[in-house]
């Protein structure tokens, strides 16, 4: 199934560049139209974030990390990659995530990045970036910010001439630094009491990548030492220290669950169907199934396997949350708002469900309500594009048109279209109090567009 297709039913796409504003003031104007030019998106799902917090707790625990701030988030990508581009996310292309085969191999990866950011990598990261912003052409730097900040091929065409495998090599962290993340990340495993066998199987998967041309590589393996010498650093590690870890069913089970979730919608329902048989975890199954089921649009079949699984684990909030996604989907509305209603009961900060609630409720009609949930959703996560359409949907409908405005105009912001969301935010401005957070939103974003426009009319 095509993914454009699953990502309108499953989850929440949205750009990965998180604060237009804050952006430019990190890099300068270059970013404005970088940002323009392109916007990588991410997949949202609550019970996805979820399971990737359980695995991440103790190894950013270990790495000396806030563990409250720092995210894990899947990036709509089906190659083998992972990186972070600032201090409060580690971005996992879902790619890597279907291709590894146990928990602990995906905590190496989580465990590399987290060293990337607790070794400070990131700030020489910004320093080679404004080398590049005084030294490069004007196509080139534009390509190395727009990479800086999405990554993927796309940044490629931004640059004439500049290929894709120069321009990952320029922006790929210094073999050094990998080395060093590789090292600190052995010892954040092992603080943590998780196999390192799971880094060795890691680099093992990458036998003989350097021998293919950079054309056929993947993009993990252009930027990071050879996984040979990777290899035999991680095995030299579990040689030295051995390997002390127990097993852990909680990283095993949610492990099982992000895969399961995520194959479930990205793959094709007789695949899931087929598969999920395999599934140790008798709710996971049923999830898995319910989701193959809700794509051949068999709504009985679909209610009876979440059903099936929330007998299995009656407080999970985050199969709440599907079952009023596939209600809601069905047109069953206030259904769907019940369910959505007991998963904000089980888990009410969650970012994601109630942005979920919120439009289960717009949908019935009940505006105020659904604003109030849809305000709380935005405070704790502002990078949502569906929630601001949301947002800006209910603000209209009670009269609000100066918010309305505004959070349409920072949904394109997020989206990279600088132009359209300067049209909303001057509309936003004229409208609202001075000085009020929504004028001052709107005014950011107005910024942001005036000045990707200056950039733009330069180059003319």
């Amino acid at each position: 199934m095509p993914i454009s297709h699953v990502a309108a039913m499953a989850f929440e796409r949205v750009s990965r560049l998180a604060s237009i504003p804050a952006l430019i003031l990190a890099v300068g104007m270059w970013m404005a139209t970088a940002v323009q030019s392109y916007a990588q998106s991410l997949i949202r799902d609550p019970d996805i974030e979820h399971g990737l917090r359980e695995l991440a707790f103790p190894i950013l625990r270990a790495a000396g990390l806030n563990t409250n701030r720092v995210q894990v988030l899947v990036v709509n990508d089906s190659t083998f990659n992972a990186f972070v581009i600032d201090y409060n996310t580690i971005y996992v292309n879902y790619g890597l995530i279907l291709a590894v085969d146990s928990p602990e191999m995906l905590q190496a990866v989580i465990a590399h990045e987290a060293a990337h950011i607790a070794n400070g990598h990131l700030a020489r990261r910004a320093e080679n970036l404004r080398a590049a912003q005084r030294n490069a052409q004007l196509g080139l730097a534009l390509a190395l910010v727009a990479a800086a900040a999405g990554g993927g091929e796309a940044a490629a065409g931004i640059a004439a001439g500049t290929s894709s495998s120069a321009l990952r090599s320029f922006l790929g962290h210094t073999r050094a630094e990998e080395s060093s993340a590789d090292r600190s990340a052995a010892s954040y495993l092992r603080w943590a009491e998780i196999s390192p066998i799971g880094m060795v199987e890691l680099h093992r998967k990458f036998a003989g990548q350097e021998l293919l041309s950079t054309i056929n590589q993947d993009p993990y393996m252009r930027s990071h030492p050879t996984s040979r010498e990777r290899l035999r650093a991680a095995e030299a590690f579990l040689e030295e220290f051995s390997d002390r870890a127990k097993s852990n069913p909680n990283a095993d089970y949610w492990f099982a669950r992000v895969k399961g979730k995520l194959s479930a919608f990205l793959r094709s329902p007789g695949w899931t169907l087929r598969r999920s048989k395999e599934e140790t975890a008798q709710d996971i199954r049923l999830m898995r199934e319910a989701a193959a089921h809700h794509q051949n649009r068999n709504l009985a079949s679909a209610r009876a396997a979440i059903n099936g699984a929330l007998k299995v684990r009656p407080d999970d909030p985050f199969y709440y949350e599907l079952k009023g996604q596939i209600l809601l989907e069905n047109r069953r509305v206030k259904e769907a708002v019940d369910a959505y209603g007991k998963a904000v009961e089980l888990a009410p900060n969650d970012p994601l469900i109630l942005a979920g609630y919120g439009r289960a409720l717009l949908s019935d009609g009940q505006t105020k309500n659904a604003l109030q949930a849809l305000e709380k959703a935005r405070a704790r996560d502002y990078r949502n594009a569906r929630l601001m359409q949301d947002l800006g949907s209910a603000y209209s409908k009670v009269g609000n048109n100066g918010m309305a405005s505004t959070v349409t105009a920072e949904r394109y912001a997020l989206q990279g279209r600088l132009a359209d969301a300067g049209i909303h935010a001057k509309r936003a401005v004229g409208q609202l109090p001075v000085g009020s957070p929504g004028w001052q939103r709107a005014q950011d974003v107005l910024i942001a567009s005036e000045r990707a426009k200056k950039e733009k009319r330069k180059r003319k």
